[in-house]
């Protein structure tokens, strides 16, 4: 990846990202996509580059709220078997699809909304069953692959509104499932043609400090209402970098 006079304040700005993101269990991968256009990255490399930064992030974020006592693998494991597969097929298309951006902004603006919303946390959840869980999982980890992102800002949304998961859980979850999304992204990435870029070290030390803050605040220091709100800036990043970029 070539220098440019905006890189080191590229770096900024993923380590940003990464702070905010992992704080609620996400890698970052549609900020970064955003910021990486901006900054001028070649549109060709900027799919794999996202993808890299999202393993490595996701990676802190999983080991972080796990350790925290919030995963929980019954919930994981139906929407991780049929997504992983799909991220893989996603990750091997590119397609112009101005579209299915517009769609996917305008419902991550819409569940960033609702979790502005004074809410308080649902103390009863109801977890889908394995047949539901497979299919939002199939859907999911297909829009993960094409958008070159780990799926997380889809699955958060959906366990919160549908109540089949507590905010923390639902963190947790994401960023398991962010990471094998990401992995088969990449694979699928490069099984059909793609470059995957190995000379972002900064950009990589970078998310990685970023990263690492935010899991730590978000898995065991922040409150379940700062969480959300958080979740709400996220989504609103990931909405505004679909529609207007």
């Amino acid at each position: 990846m070539p220098l440019h006079e905006s890189f080191w304040l590229l770096c900024l700005c993923v380590a940003l990202i990464a702070w905010l993101y992992a704080s609620v269990g996400h890698a970052g991968a549609s900020g970064y996509i955003a910021v990486m256009s901006l900054c001028g990255i070649a549109a060709s490399d900027i799919k794999p580059m996202a993808l890299v930064l999202n393993v490595l992030v996701a990676s802190i974020a999983s080991i972080q709220f796990y350790r925290a006592g919030h995963f929980s693998w019954k919930l994981f494991w139906p929407f991780a078997t049929a997504a992983v597969p799909m991220a893989f097929l996603g990750g091997r298309l590119s397609l112009p699809a101005p579209w299915l951006q517009w769609l996917l902004g305008i419902v991550l603006a819409s569940s960033a909304v609702w979790f502005l919303r004074p809410t308080p946390e649902v103390e009863q959840t109801n977890p889908p069953s394995i047949g539901i869980a497979l299919l939002v999982g199939a859907a999911i980890g297909f829009l993960a692959g094409l958008t070159g992102t780990g799926g997380g800002i889809y699955l958060t949304p959906v366990l919160l509104m549908m109540h089949w998961s507590k905010t923390k859980t639902a963190s947790a979850v994401s960023a398991v499932f962010i990471l094998l999304n990401s992995i088969s992204g990449l694979a699928g990435l490069w099984s059909g043609g793609g470059a995957i870029p190995f000379d972002i070290w900064p950009l990589l030390i970078s998310v990685f400090l970023g990263g690492s803050i935010g899991a730590t605040l978000g898995s065991y220091r922040l409150p379940v209402r700062v969480v959300r709100f958080l979740l709400a800036v996220v989504l609103l990043v990931a909405a505004t970098k679909l529609l207007f970029t």
